[in-house]
Protein backbone atom coordinates (compact mmCIF):
# COMPACT_ATOMS: atom_id res chain seq x y z
CA UNK A 1 0.00 0.00 0.00
CA UNK A 2 2.87 2.34 0.84
CA UNK A 3 4.51 1.60 -2.53
CA UNK A 4 1.26 2.28 -4.35
CA UNK A 5 0.87 5.62 -2.59
CA UNK A 6 4.45 6.57 -3.48
CA UNK A 7 3.90 5.70 -7.15
CA UNK A 8 0.63 7.64 -7.25
CA UNK A 9 2.33 10.64 -5.69
CA UNK A 10 5.08 10.49 -8.31
CA UNK A 11 2.55 10.38 -11.16
CA UNK A 12 0.62 13.28 -9.66
CA UNK A 13 3.81 15.30 -9.32
CA UNK A 14 4.75 14.59 -12.95
CA UNK A 15 1.30 15.64 -14.16
CA UNK A 16 1.35 18.77 -12.07
CA UNK A 17 4.74 19.79 -13.43
CA UNK A 18 3.64 19.15 -17.02
CA UNK A 19 6.32 16.52 -17.52
CA UNK A 20 5.69 14.09 -20.38
CA UNK A 21 7.44 10.79 -20.94
CA UNK A 22 9.84 10.90 -23.89
CA UNK A 23 8.68 9.04 -26.99
CA UNK A 24 10.89 7.69 -29.77
CA UNK A 25 9.70 6.36 -33.12
CA UNK A 26 11.90 4.19 -35.30
CA UNK A 27 11.98 5.12 -38.98
CA UNK A 28 13.14 2.68 -41.66
CA UNK A 29 14.70 4.07 -44.84
CA UNK A 30 17.67 2.80 -46.88
CA UNK A 31 20.86 3.76 -48.64
CA UNK A 32 22.34 6.93 -47.18
CA UNK A 33 21.08 10.41 -46.42
CA UNK A 34 20.32 12.08 -49.75
CA UNK A 35 17.79 14.32 -51.50
CA UNK A 36 15.30 11.44 -51.41
CA UNK A 37 15.24 11.41 -47.59
CA UNK A 38 15.54 15.12 -46.79
CA UNK A 39 11.86 15.47 -45.91
CA UNK A 40 12.18 12.64 -43.39
CA UNK A 41 15.23 14.33 -41.85
CA UNK A 42 13.44 17.69 -41.78
CA UNK A 43 10.35 16.11 -40.24
CA UNK A 44 12.47 14.64 -37.46
CA UNK A 45 14.05 18.04 -36.83
CA UNK A 46 10.71 19.83 -36.70
CA UNK A 47 8.99 17.28 -34.47
CA UNK A 48 11.84 17.31 -31.98
CA UNK A 49 11.88 21.11 -31.88
CA UNK A 50 8.12 21.44 -31.46
CA UNK A 51 8.01 18.92 -28.60
CA UNK A 52 11.25 20.13 -26.98
CA UNK A 53 12.80 16.71 -27.49
CA UNK A 54 9.90 14.78 -25.99
CA UNK A 55 9.08 13.11 -29.34
CA UNK A 56 11.94 12.05 -31.58
CA UNK A 57 12.23 10.15 -34.86
CA UNK A 58 15.15 7.73 -34.93
CA UNK A 59 16.01 7.38 -38.63
CA UNK A 60 17.77 4.15 -39.65
CA UNK A 61 19.36 3.75 -43.07
CA UNK A 62 18.97 0.04 -43.65
CA UNK A 63 19.40 -1.07 -40.05
CA UNK A 64 15.78 -2.01 -39.45
CA UNK A 65 14.64 -3.67 -42.67
CA UNK A 66 15.38 -4.25 -46.32
CA UNK A 67 13.77 -1.58 -48.48
CA UNK A 68 11.43 -4.06 -50.18
CA UNK A 69 10.20 -5.22 -46.76
CA UNK A 70 9.45 -1.84 -45.18
CA UNK A 71 5.70 -2.11 -45.75
CA UNK A 72 5.71 -5.55 -44.13
CA UNK A 73 7.59 -4.11 -41.15
CA UNK A 74 5.01 -1.36 -40.80
CA UNK A 75 2.19 -3.91 -40.88
CA UNK A 76 3.51 -5.79 -37.85
CA UNK A 77 4.66 -2.73 -35.94
CA UNK A 78 8.36 -3.54 -36.23
CA UNK A 79 8.87 0.23 -36.58
CA UNK A 80 6.56 3.19 -36.63
CA UNK A 81 7.49 4.96 -39.87
CA UNK A 82 9.00 3.90 -43.18
CA UNK A 83 9.59 4.88 -46.78
CA UNK A 84 9.02 2.49 -49.68
CA UNK A 85 8.52 2.56 -53.43
CA UNK A 86 5.26 1.30 -54.91
CA UNK A 87 6.96 -0.45 -57.82
CA UNK A 88 8.92 -2.71 -55.49
CA UNK A 89 5.71 -4.61 -54.68
CA UNK A 90 2.85 -3.43 -56.88
CA UNK A 91 0.59 -6.23 -55.64
CA UNK A 92 0.80 -4.89 -52.08
CA UNK A 93 -0.14 -1.31 -52.97
CA UNK A 94 -1.87 -1.35 -56.36
CA UNK A 95 -3.79 1.89 -55.78
CA UNK A 96 -0.73 4.13 -55.74
CA UNK A 97 0.87 2.48 -58.77
CA UNK A 98 -1.39 4.66 -60.91
CA UNK A 99 1.18 7.37 -60.17
CA UNK A 100 3.88 5.25 -61.82
CA UNK A 101 2.17 4.92 -65.19
CA UNK A 102 4.36 6.15 -68.06
CA UNK A 103 3.95 9.54 -69.69
CA UNK A 104 1.31 10.88 -67.31
CA UNK A 105 2.47 14.40 -68.05
CA UNK A 106 3.80 15.46 -64.64
CA UNK A 107 6.12 18.40 -65.30
CA UNK A 108 7.19 19.58 -61.83
CA UNK A 109 7.79 18.36 -58.30
CA UNK A 110 4.96 20.58 -57.09
CA UNK A 111 2.56 18.84 -59.47
CA UNK A 112 3.90 15.45 -58.36
CA UNK A 113 3.11 16.40 -54.76
CA UNK A 114 -0.41 17.53 -55.72
CA UNK A 115 -1.41 14.40 -57.61
CA UNK A 116 0.21 12.10 -55.04
CA UNK A 117 -1.72 13.69 -52.20
CA UNK A 118 -4.97 13.43 -54.15
CA UNK A 119 -4.45 9.71 -54.77
CA UNK A 120 -3.31 9.13 -51.17
CA UNK A 121 -6.52 10.72 -49.88
CA UNK A 122 -8.84 8.67 -52.09
CA UNK A 123 -10.92 6.21 -50.01
CA UNK A 124 -9.79 3.26 -52.15
CA UNK A 125 -6.15 4.11 -51.47
CA UNK A 126 -6.75 4.57 -47.77
CA UNK A 127 -8.41 1.15 -47.65
CA UNK A 128 -5.64 -0.40 -49.76
CA UNK A 129 -2.92 0.70 -47.34
CA UNK A 130 -5.08 -0.09 -44.31
CA UNK A 131 -4.55 -3.77 -45.17
CA UNK A 132 -0.98 -3.19 -43.96
CA UNK A 133 -1.99 -1.14 -40.92
CA UNK A 134 -0.40 1.79 -42.75
CA UNK A 135 -1.40 5.44 -43.05
CA UNK A 136 0.12 7.46 -45.89
CA UNK A 137 1.94 10.47 -44.45
CA UNK A 138 3.72 12.25 -47.31
CA UNK A 139 5.09 11.70 -50.82
CA UNK A 140 8.74 11.71 -51.89
CA UNK A 141 8.35 13.66 -55.15
CA UNK A 142 10.91 12.91 -57.82
CA UNK A 143 11.46 14.38 -61.26
CA UNK A 144 11.07 12.38 -64.43
CA UNK A 145 13.45 9.47 -64.70
CA UNK A 146 16.15 9.34 -67.34
CA UNK A 147 18.67 6.70 -68.28
CA UNK A 148 22.43 6.43 -67.94
CA UNK A 149 24.25 3.73 -69.85
CA UNK A 150 27.61 2.29 -70.80
CA UNK A 151 29.07 1.74 -74.24
CA UNK A 152 27.89 3.47 -77.38
CA UNK A 153 25.21 6.09 -76.86
CA UNK A 154 21.92 5.46 -78.66
CA UNK A 155 21.32 7.66 -81.67
CA UNK A 156 17.62 6.79 -81.79
CA UNK A 157 15.06 4.92 -79.69
CA UNK A 158 15.50 1.94 -82.00
CA UNK A 159 18.92 1.43 -80.39
CA UNK A 160 17.21 0.34 -77.16
CA UNK A 161 16.11 -2.87 -78.87
CA UNK A 162 17.39 -5.79 -76.75
CA UNK A 163 19.12 -3.49 -74.24
CA UNK A 164 18.82 -4.45 -70.58
CA UNK A 165 17.60 -1.57 -68.46
CA UNK A 166 16.99 -1.36 -64.74
CA UNK A 167 13.51 0.11 -64.56
CA UNK A 168 10.62 -0.59 -62.20
CA UNK A 169 6.86 -0.17 -62.40
CA UNK A 170 5.33 1.69 -65.32
CA UNK A 171 8.72 2.88 -66.54
CA UNK A 172 9.80 -0.70 -67.02
CA UNK A 173 6.60 -1.44 -68.91
CA UNK A 174 7.21 1.57 -71.16
CA UNK A 175 10.65 0.35 -72.16
CA UNK A 176 9.15 -2.90 -73.36
CA UNK A 177 7.34 -0.96 -76.06
CA UNK A 178 10.67 0.09 -77.61
CA UNK A 179 12.16 -3.39 -77.38
CA UNK A 180 14.28 -2.95 -74.25
CA UNK A 181 14.44 -5.63 -71.57
CA UNK A 182 13.46 -4.12 -68.20
CA UNK A 183 14.89 -5.62 -65.03
CA UNK A 184 13.49 -4.75 -61.61
CA UNK A 185 15.91 -4.61 -58.71
CA UNK A 186 16.31 -2.51 -55.61
CA UNK A 187 18.34 0.68 -55.89
CA UNK A 188 21.05 -0.68 -53.59
CA UNK A 189 21.76 -3.53 -56.03
CA UNK A 190 22.08 -1.40 -59.15
CA UNK A 191 25.75 -0.35 -59.10
CA UNK A 192 26.96 -3.94 -58.83
CA UNK A 193 24.57 -5.06 -61.57
CA UNK A 194 25.80 -2.30 -63.84
CA UNK A 195 29.48 -2.98 -63.16
CA UNK A 196 29.02 -6.70 -63.80
CA UNK A 197 27.08 -6.17 -67.01
CA UNK A 198 23.80 -7.60 -65.73
CA UNK A 199 22.21 -4.35 -66.88
CA UNK A 200 23.63 -1.97 -69.45
CA UNK A 201 21.43 0.99 -68.60
CA UNK A 202 19.73 2.31 -65.47
CA UNK A 203 16.65 4.52 -65.14
CA UNK A 204 16.80 6.78 -62.09
CA UNK A 205 16.09 10.32 -61.03
CA UNK A 206 19.25 12.50 -60.89
CA UNK A 207 19.76 12.23 -57.12
CA UNK A 208 19.78 8.42 -57.32
CA UNK A 209 22.27 8.37 -60.20
CA UNK A 210 24.56 10.35 -57.91
CA UNK A 211 23.80 8.48 -54.69
CA UNK A 212 24.17 4.99 -56.12
CA UNK A 213 27.21 5.66 -58.28
CA UNK A 214 25.79 4.83 -61.70
CA UNK A 215 27.52 7.92 -63.09
CA UNK A 216 30.90 6.44 -62.20
CA UNK A 217 30.82 4.01 -65.12
CA UNK A 218 28.26 5.74 -67.37
CA UNK A 219 29.23 7.19 -70.72
CA UNK A 220 25.86 8.69 -71.73
CA UNK A 221 22.61 10.00 -70.31
CA UNK A 222 19.22 10.59 -71.91
CA UNK A 223 18.42 14.24 -71.43
CA UNK A 224 14.79 14.31 -72.54
CA UNK A 225 13.36 10.78 -72.52
CA UNK A 226 11.19 11.50 -69.43
CA UNK A 227 9.12 8.29 -69.43
CA UNK A 228 7.75 8.77 -65.94
CA UNK A 229 8.78 8.44 -62.32
CA UNK A 230 8.21 6.16 -59.34
CA UNK A 231 6.12 6.87 -56.28
CA UNK A 232 7.76 6.38 -52.92
CA UNK A 233 5.59 7.44 -50.00
CA UNK A 234 6.39 7.73 -46.33
CA UNK A 235 3.91 5.84 -44.19
CA UNK A 236 3.27 5.39 -40.49
CA UNK A 237 1.90 2.48 -38.53
CA UNK A 238 -1.76 3.36 -37.98
CA UNK A 239 -1.90 2.03 -34.42
CA UNK A 240 1.18 4.04 -33.48
CA UNK A 241 -0.31 7.19 -35.03
CA UNK A 242 -3.61 6.75 -33.20
CA UNK A 243 -1.72 6.12 -29.97
CA UNK A 244 0.00 9.50 -30.00
CA UNK A 245 -1.06 12.20 -27.60
CA UNK A 246 -2.82 15.16 -29.17
CA UNK A 247 0.28 17.30 -28.77
CA UNK A 248 2.59 14.76 -30.37
CA UNK A 249 0.16 14.06 -33.22
CA UNK A 250 -0.18 17.77 -33.88
CA UNK A 251 3.60 18.16 -33.90
CA UNK A 252 3.95 15.33 -36.43
CA UNK A 253 1.07 16.11 -38.76
CA UNK A 254 1.60 19.85 -38.50
CA UNK A 255 5.18 19.47 -39.75
CA UNK A 256 4.48 17.49 -42.92
CA UNK A 257 3.86 20.41 -45.26
CA UNK A 258 7.00 22.23 -44.18
CA UNK A 259 9.05 19.03 -44.53
CA UNK A 260 7.79 18.43 -48.07
CA UNK A 261 8.35 22.07 -49.05
CA UNK A 262 11.92 21.80 -47.76
CA UNK A 263 12.45 18.62 -49.77
CA UNK A 264 11.24 20.25 -53.01
CA UNK A 265 13.37 23.36 -52.52
CA UNK A 266 16.43 21.25 -51.76
CA UNK A 267 15.89 19.01 -54.79
CA UNK A 268 15.30 21.82 -57.23
CA UNK A 269 18.18 23.80 -55.77
CA UNK A 270 21.18 22.06 -54.25
CA UNK A 271 20.63 18.65 -55.85
CA UNK A 272 20.15 19.82 -59.43
CA UNK A 273 22.93 22.38 -59.03
CA UNK A 274 25.30 19.42 -58.56
CA UNK A 275 23.89 17.30 -61.37
CA UNK A 276 24.79 19.31 -64.47
CA UNK A 277 28.42 20.03 -63.49
CA UNK A 278 28.83 16.35 -62.60
CA UNK A 279 27.80 15.25 -66.10
CA UNK A 280 30.18 17.75 -67.65
CA UNK A 281 33.02 16.84 -65.30
CA UNK A 282 32.73 13.13 -66.07
CA UNK A 283 32.33 13.83 -69.80
CA UNK A 284 29.03 11.98 -69.90
CA UNK A 285 27.38 12.73 -73.22
CA UNK A 286 23.80 14.01 -73.09
CA UNK A 287 21.55 12.30 -75.61
CA UNK A 288 18.40 14.03 -76.87
CA UNK A 289 15.69 12.45 -78.98
CA UNK A 290 13.57 14.15 -81.60
CA UNK A 291 10.04 15.33 -80.89
CA UNK A 292 8.75 12.83 -83.42
CA UNK A 293 10.47 9.91 -81.69
CA UNK A 294 9.27 10.98 -78.26
CA UNK A 295 5.75 11.43 -79.54
CA UNK A 296 5.82 7.94 -81.05
CA UNK A 297 7.16 6.52 -77.76
CA UNK A 298 4.37 8.20 -75.78
CA UNK A 299 1.74 6.99 -78.21
CA UNK A 300 3.05 3.42 -78.11
CA UNK A 301 3.43 3.23 -74.33
CA UNK A 302 1.03 5.56 -72.51
CA UNK A 303 -2.36 4.39 -73.75
CA UNK A 304 -1.71 0.63 -73.68
CA UNK A 305 -0.03 0.81 -70.26
CA UNK A 306 -2.93 2.77 -68.78
CA UNK A 307 -5.53 0.44 -70.33
CA UNK A 308 -3.71 -2.62 -69.00
CA UNK A 309 -3.40 -1.05 -65.53
CA UNK A 310 -7.09 -0.20 -65.42
CA UNK A 311 -8.16 -3.68 -66.52
CA UNK A 312 -5.86 -5.42 -64.04
CA UNK A 313 -6.87 -3.28 -61.09
CA UNK A 314 -10.57 -3.30 -61.87
CA UNK A 315 -10.22 -7.06 -61.51
CA UNK A 316 -8.69 -6.47 -58.06
CA UNK A 317 -11.81 -4.57 -57.02
CA UNK A 318 -10.21 -1.12 -57.20
CA UNK A 319 -11.99 1.81 -58.86
CA UNK A 320 -9.09 1.93 -61.30
CA UNK A 321 -10.69 4.15 -63.93
CA UNK A 322 -11.67 6.61 -61.21
CA UNK A 323 -8.12 6.78 -59.86
CA UNK A 324 -6.66 7.22 -63.32
CA UNK A 325 -9.19 9.94 -64.18
CA UNK A 326 -8.39 11.70 -60.90
CA UNK A 327 -4.71 11.93 -61.84
CA UNK A 328 -5.27 12.93 -65.45
CA UNK A 329 -7.91 15.48 -64.43
CA UNK A 330 -5.53 17.22 -62.04
CA UNK A 331 -2.75 17.23 -64.61
CA UNK A 332 -5.05 18.71 -67.24
CA UNK A 333 -5.72 21.81 -65.14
Amino acid sequence: MKAMKTAAAAIALMMASGAVQALEWNVSVWGKRRAFTEHVEKLAELVSAKTKGEFTLNISYGGLSKNKENLDGISIGAFEMAQFCAGYHADKNPSITVLELPFLGVDSLAKEVEVSRAVYAHPATVADLARWNATLLMPSPMPQYNVVGTGDAPSSLADFEGLTVRATGGIGQAFKYIGAVPTSMSATEVRQAMDSGVVKTVAFAPHAHMSYGTVESATWWTKNLNPGTVNCPVVVNTDALEGLSDAHRDALMGSVDEAVDYYVANYEGATMDKWWPLLDGKKISQVSFSDDELSAFREAAAGPAAAAWIEENNARGLPAQELYDLVKGLLAK
